[in-house]
């Protein structure tokens, strides 16, 4: 018997059908999932890796859905073609785990860790996109952050660090500025880091900056960022040269939130490569 018949043979077979409907049922609506929710994000103005992939999956889990049986012929017609879907369903598996497993690792390092009796002379506010020149949601909860930690440290300067995304006209940094001012944050206890293209480069502009104004590296220092980046904002912090630093994370939306840990995902691995912490 050909592959080819032993292909339609096997497809035919009331079992393998059965088996075959539920499968293309849950690859459609994981699809479906997928891609809504990356169709609704990227009508927001938000597009980023954490987005763009997802959508990507579930556009493959749909067309598998829908071309499942050719896909099944083709792969049975030849054995390395089978070795190579199974290869591939168990590395995307393994890959799956190392996004649980890191997720699991955001979760039980999040939350606000400030110093208790400590002379803050700076917090640094560190940008995270202004789509359409606005501040984004997440943006928003970390410059909200920023108030309480202001108002609870009146005295240290504030800096607010983003540079200016691609494509668009206007600074991050200056995005944020007017909002911390028109919430009452005197203008002239700000300082805007308006070159910055990453985390790295927040905090070594800032640094600079910040030792302009007469506060030295070995000050402490408080780091405001979203709460599932604290961790590796801190440890970039050491790196870049600051000597006592507290992260404190502000919360995510929840309808972006798992978008954002996953792009923080390849933010983490990327900023290993680079040797940025």
């Amino acid at each position: 018997m050909s592959l080819d018949n032993s292909a339609t043979t096997y497809l035919e077979n009331p079992a393998v059908k059965r088996t075959t409907r539920w499968i293309r049922l849950a690859l459609a609506l994981i699809g479906a999932v997928l891609l809504g929710d990356a169709v609704a994000l990227m009508g927001m103005g938000l597009f980023n890796f954490g987005i763009t992939l997802p959508a990507c999956i579930g556009i493959v889990f749909l067309l598998l859905a829908l071309c499942w049986d050719g896909v099944a012929r083709w792969r049975k017609a030849d054995r390395r073609r089978q070795w190579l879907w199974h290869a591939g369903w168990i590395a995307f598996a393994a890959w799956l785990v190392t996004v649980g497993l890191f997720f699991y690792g955001i979760r039980s390092g999040m939350g606000a860790f400030a110093p208790a009796g400590t002379a803050v002379k700076a917090i640094v506010i560190l940008g995270s996109g202004t789509p359409n020149c606005k501040a984004s949601p997440t943006l928003i909860a970390r410059l909200d952050q920023g108030l309480t930690q202001a108002q609870r440290w009146p005295q240290a300067k504030v800096v607010v660090s983003g540079g200016q995304d691609f494509g668009l006209q206007c600074l991050e940094a200056d995005i944020m500025a007017d909002y911390l001012v028109a919430r009452g944050i005197a203008a002239d206890r700000v300082i805007r880091e308006g070159r910055s293209t990453s985390t790295e480069e927040n905090l070594v502009f800032s640094r600079r900056l910040l030792e302009e104004q007469g506060i030295d590296a070995t000050d402490s220092v408080v780091v405001v960022t979203s709460d599932f980046h604290v961790r590796r904002a801190v440890q970039i912090a050491g790196k870049a040269g600051f000597g006592k630093v507290a992260g404190v994370g502000a919360g995510t939306p929840i309808y972006l939130r798992y978008n954002a840990w996953l792009r923080e995902y390849f933010a983490a691995i990327s900023g290993w490569v680079l040797r940025e912490y």
